[in-house]
């Protein structure tokens, strides 16, 4: 007998696929103990259809009984060549979401896999390592935290435990996920090509791309189509805004003069009138020429007399860092740790990874105060603009308007400040093997869950949605995270078909005239959950009162107050320096052969700009905090772990967390009690009465 105990925590269900179609979902029948699985097979649109994935092949299966959760479920055991999955006998997938499974474990999560002979021997399996015994045991630990443990019993099952175990050793070598996984074409999940319309704007054409100019209120700004065809750059999307009266020969000249052709351009339009932009780092090694200079400097102003710059990767750690501390925190969560009970904390503390969510959250709260102390232009320069600066963009925006805290608002921003301009993906992932992995975009999701913990009626998602978007991100089964730049998404997804062939015979032929939006998004949630987990999306405690409409007017005339003209100042290490110029290569060739840090260094604060009364200069007069900013708490316990996410492979500490149902709840409510119960002797009345205020607490820690 197999027992396969399958823990997913609090997750709502694993999003992968291949080429899919809705209705080849039904499952292989509960088989005998003979040898070859013989799953149920149909005819479906000319395609022989087996209860697996098109392309995807059954390399071993065992029959058993999951364990260890309740109910006791018999069923199968199955490794194919992209996913270890357990299938109860009669259960079958939901024709409602055909892309999502709590069984599914894909090869492309697997962190780590150990084989279990007894109580001592354990054996770390990596690709191309013999198994050395007959295992009782083996343990999956997924990059998502999640554990998948399956125990084998005697009696006859020792073959089928070896070859399932070396199965997975195989498929997990073998499988890569940029080769396989190409996308969801619509058709291959009984979608309308025609007539759908994407839950999110995907920001692939220049239409949408003016709407949402339109929708920030960004008058002085224009839709630019110079990278239509990604001659500028292929990690930029192909279409940005720039200022109105820049010209699209002038946009070009200027690009050529920062790190991989990105250059300034906006990134989000504030109501009260200040502009945040991003851009690469100055490619000093370049000489431009005086129209060029002016060019760069007229598009970092944006119309505006006041800018900031602001040294993007000053106090944040570095991707190599972002890395060492995910693998620490992974390691430590793991339900065989090392680290002793009584010293976990600390350990936790020496992982680092805290300690970096509270230096983004403290940047971004930095920034955000500078974005609506006055009307500014505010630049978020990173030498590669394609990790920090779209962590600290999207914070920045959470952080000053309601609108982006909403569950459409927020799907927005990812889409535009992640997906759009050219996030990674699957190299920080780790999903292409490159040595440039490191989780930026988990690290800003754990911040995002910060948030939501500190200010819960200001967000309309939960952090189910977060949770759901973690591990979307971890196993793409879209192009939404299955590409480094949007050229190679657009490119896999159709969107050049005029001059580029990308379709192959077994897909679906693209559709006449445009092409674009005809493969799936991350944000069709409808396909991979049902309706009653999509309502666990929305927060209960959110409060509608928050809404963008009743928050603030379009215009702040007490924002603008009058400051020396073209001024400009740096933003490094918690404190504004004056500067002279604003170009690196103004008045000083000198500079042409230092790196993209040129600009001087402050002394580092150890107050945010909020401690230093915003720390704005005494000639910018008095700037009240407006209506709607959120200024996060970044000291000691007001970070904490997102337990739900990282300790989903231990049940057993998931106790005291808000289920996700009223059954749930009851459940937590009597496991309180109990513990009131256990304590209430050992607190004193008086200990029961304090009530400290969070502010006196933060007055208190300074």
């Amino acid at each position: 007998m197999v027992a396969a105990e399958v823990i997913p925590g609090p997750r709502i269900g694993e999003a992968w696929g291949l080429t899919l179609h809705p209705l080849q979902h039904s499952g292989p029948k509960c088989v005998q103990r003979t040898g070859m699985l013989e799953p149920r097979s149909q005819q479906l649109d000319g395609h022989v259809a087996s209860g697996c994935l098109p392309g995807e092949q059954i390399l071993a299966w065992a029959p058993g009984v999951r364990k260890g959760l309740e109910p006791e479920l018999p069923g199968t055991l199955i490794c194919t060549n992209l996913r270890v999955t357990f299938q109860p006998c009669g259960w079958q997938r939901s024709q409602e979401t055909p892309l999502s499974s709590e069984y599914d474990f894909a090869l492309v999560n697997i962190g780590r896999l150990e084989a279990v002979s007894g109580l001592s021997r354990v054996q770390l399996l990596r690709p191309g390592s013999p198994l050395k015994f007959i295992p009782e045991e083996i343990l999956i630990h997924g990059r998502d935290f999640r554990l998948l443990r399956v125990a084998f019993e005697a009696g006859g099952l020792e073959p089928q435990a070896f070859q399932v175990t070396m199965a997975i050793v195989q498929a997990r070598a073998q499988n890569s996920q940029v080769q396989q996984y190409a996308g969801i074409p619509l058709s291959k999940a009984g979608q309308n090509t025609g007539s759908r319309k994407p839950p999110v704007p995907l920001l692939e054409t220049s239409e949408d791309w003016e709407a949402e100019r339109k929708k920030q209120g960004a008058r002085g700004w224009r839709v630019s189509t110079i990278n239509e065809r990604f001659d500028i750059a292929t990690s930029l999307p192909r279409y940005f805004w720039v200022p109105k009266r820049t010209l699209d020969s002038e946009v070009r000249r200027a690009f050529g003069h920062f790190h991989q052709g990105r250059g300034p351009r906006l990134s989000w339009h504030h109501p009260g009138g200040s502009d945040l932009l991003r851009c690469g780092g100055f490619y000093t090694a370049s000489d431009p020429n005086k129209e060029d200079i002016r060019a760069v400097e007229s598009m970092l102003q944006a119309g505006h007399s006041d800018v900031v710059l602001v040294d993007t990767v000053d106090e944040l750690p570095s991707l190599a860092d972002v890395q060492l501390a995910h693998l620490r925190l992974r390691a430590l969560c793991l339900p065989d740790s090392p680290a002793a009970e009584e010293k976990w904390l600390s350990a936790l503390e020496g992982t680092r990874w805290l300690d970096y969510v509270r230096s983004c959250l403290r940047k971004a709260s930095d920034i955000s105060v500078l974005v609506t102390s006055r009307v500014r232009s505010v630049v978020l320069q990173e030498r590669g603009d394609r990790d920090f600066n779209g962590l600290l963009s999207s914070l920045v925006q959470l952080l000053s308007v309601p609108e982006a805290r909403t569950l459409l608002g927020f799907q927005s921003l990812v889409q535009r400040e992640w997906v759009a301009a050219g996030h990674p993906f699957l190299t920080r992932l780790g999903v292409t093997g490159a040595s440039e992995e490191a989780p930026v975009f988990l690290l800003f999701l754990d911040c995002v869950w910060q948030l939501l913990q500190q200010f819960p009626a200001e967000f309309e998602f939960s952090e189910f949605f977060l949770l759901a978007l973690h591990d979307s991100a971890r196993v793409p089964d879209t192009l939404t995270f299955l590409r480094d730049t949007p050229w190679e998404r657009g490119k896999q997804g159709g969107q050049f078909n005029s001059y580029t062939q990308i379709y192959n015979p077994g897909y679906c032929q693209p559709p006449a005239g445009n092409s674009v939006n005809s493969q799936l998004s991350v944000w069709d949630w409808d396909l991979r959950y049902n309706s009653e987990q999509i309502l666990q999306f929305h927060n209960p405690g959110y409060d509608p009162e928050h809404c963008p409409d009743s928050w603030l007017p379009r215009q702040q005339p007490s924002f603008m107050v009058p400051g020396p003209p073209s001024s400009v100042w740096l933003f490094s290490r918690g404190a504004l320096t004056p500067l002279n110029q604003l170009c690196p290569w103004r008045d000083n060739p000198s500079l042409l052969a230092v790196s993209s840090r040129w600009l001087p260094r402050a002394a580092i604060s150890s107050e945010s700009l909020a401690d230093q009364e915003w720390g704005l200069p005494s000639h910018w007069g008095a700037c009240p905090l407006p209506p709607g900013l959120l200024l996060p708490g970044y000291l000691g316990p007001q970070i904490r772990l997102w337990r739900r996410c990282y300790l989903r492979g231990r049940p057993e500490v998931q106790k005291g967390l808000s289920a996700p149902t009223i059954s749930g709840l009851q459940d937590e409510l009597s496991h309180l009690q109990e513990l009131l119960r256990k304590w209430t002797p050992r607190i004193s009345p008086e200990d029961h009465s304090k009530k400290r205020d969070p502010n006196t607490i933060l007055s208190q820690s300074r």
